[in-house]
């Protein structure tokens, strides 16, 4: 049984790691500083250490030098609060086996550990992957994960991008849930001359005021019950480069009051801090609603908008995309064959017509996670409607496919399909009247966010 160890100083990722980690059958302990994980380390053998590059006590940079040196043959993994190339290719340099980012995937982490203890078996293998890793890490450019279109719907949006980029404008990139509008930002840093400093995304959506300040501008021990180490904020971690805020809208008044300062003076205090902390951080924030609109029903600060609207892009939904719909199916299957190690040729022409007729409520996510998923299923040749989830498969029933209803699950006889069809709609429905906000969908639903997420993933939505 491998034996695992984690530092980080957070306590709750730590808590969340290990009882994941323990119901996959590992043995695992968890310290909250980097000199207690060397102890650790010195009092038992390790197979492989999940380990945070910003700690309080030590630089995640020298811990991992200490660790390599100490016990060569023990696999890290590097845990980063932000995607930052730069950082990446110097720890896999330093001998890390890989990193990921928070918010952690728990599946994502376990296939890294699961990676990491096969190729311990073969140090020759492990050489090479690590060589090979490090290598297309380093050589990695602005359009991994961007796939530029030439089609005439979204030529406009790519050249407001290119044109936008070299600049330190502020820019609000206006967009339905999943048109990619985290991904535009970071193509917008890519693009910059901030490229090899940290992009840095938060979430802004459902927070309370106080983890909205904590997370922002970080906190100092005791500031807050709860509060039991200093933490730096999402400022502090993209300071030099760029601070994405999506769904910005929902930030407490008080806490966009705190922000206009910010962005004003470019100084800032951690909560329950005295010493003031200079910044230099571009910024992109995201919504899904108009906040010129919200700052004239009184929800958004007039002042912070005009602060943000230096530039201003649109990202259209993917149903106005029409002719971009198999360009990205076929993008999205191309990663998915090499991160599933497969050869699926493309896709079947019922399948096309499916993509090409369906709605996408989720838009770009939605068909992401439904080619990653039809990839899985799919051993070989071209994606067939059988590899489609629920709502896919049977959107082709619908009146765009009048002539495939002997195919159709028979919805008045078999209650569990009939329910499941309706939850679905209705989930549809509420999240297309409130434009995508789970927020708004989750209130009006009566069920809780964390619910709501849940059903959406579920349902691909």
């Amino acid at each position: 049984m491998a034996r695992l160890l984690i530092i980080d100083d957070d306590v709750d990722i730590c808590s969340l790691l290990t009882r994941f980690l323990l119901k996959h059958g590992y043995e695992v302990e968890a310290v909250h500083a980097g000199n207690r994980g060397l102890e650790k380390l010195a009092e038992h053998a390790f197979d492989l250490v999940l380990c945070d590059f910003r700690l309080q006590d030590t630089d995640g940079r020298e811990l991992l030098k200490k660790i390599k040196s100490l016990y060569p043959k023990t696999s890290v993994i590097i845990i980063t609060g932000y995607s930052d190339i730069k950082v990446a290719v110097e720890v896999m340099k330093l001998g890390a086996f890989d990193y990921v980012t928070k918010p952690l995937i728990p599946a994502e982490v376990l296939g890294l550990i699961q990676k990491a203890l096969e190729i311990q078996e073969d140090p020759e293998s492990k050489k090479s992957a690590v060589a090979v890793q490090v290598e297309e890490e380093a050589d990695v450019n602005q359009e991994q994960e961007f796939m530029r279109s030439h089609r005439s719907e979204s030529r406009s949006l790519y050249n407001q991008v290119e044109v936008v980029a070299p600049t330190n404008y502020s820019v609000i990139l206006y967009g339905e849930s999943g048109t990619g509008k985290e991904v535009i930002a970071q193509t917008i840093h890519n693009f910059s001359s901030r490229r090899d400093q940290p992009f840095v995304a938060m979430d802004c959506g459902a927070l309370t005021r106080e983890l909205a300040g904590s997370e922002l501008f970080g906190h100092e021990k005791g500031a807050f019950t709860g509060a039991v180490n200093s933490k730096a904020g999402h400022f502090e971690m993209a300071n030099g480069g760029t601070l994405f805020l999506d769904e910005v809208s929902n930030l407490p008044y008080d806490i966009q009051v705190a922000l206009l300062r910010v962005i004003q003076e470019r100084k800032f205090r951690r909560l329950g801090g005295m010493k003031e902390i200079t910044v230099d951080v571009r910024i992109i924030v995201a919504s899904n609603e108009n906040l010129h609109d919200a700052y004239k029903k009184g929800k958004f600060r007039e002042d912070l908008y005009h602060r943000f609207n230096e530039f201003s892009i649109y990202i259209p939904p993917l149903r106005m995309r029409k002719d971009d719909i198999m360009d990205f199916a076929n993008f999205f299957l191309e990663k998915a064959n090499r991160e599933l190690e497969k050869l699926v040729e493309g896709f079947e022409k019922s399948v096309m017509e499916i993509f090409m007729n369906y709605y996408w409520p989720g838009n770009l996510r939605e068909l992401r996670n439904i080619v990653r998923r039809a990839a899985l299923l799919t051993d070989g040749g071209k994606v067939q409607v059988s590899a489609l989830p629920f709502e896919l498969e049977n959107y082709r029933l619908s009146s765009n496919y009048p002539n495939n209803s002997l195919d159709r699950p028979n919805s008045e006889t078999d209650l569990k399909a009939a329910a499941h069809e309706a939850e679905y709609e209705t989930i549809r429905r509420v999240l297309e009247k409130v434009n995508y906000n789970k927020t708004k969908a989750a209130r009006i639903l009566n069920i809780d966010r964390k619910t709501l997420y849940n059903k959406i993933k579920n349902f691909n939505l």
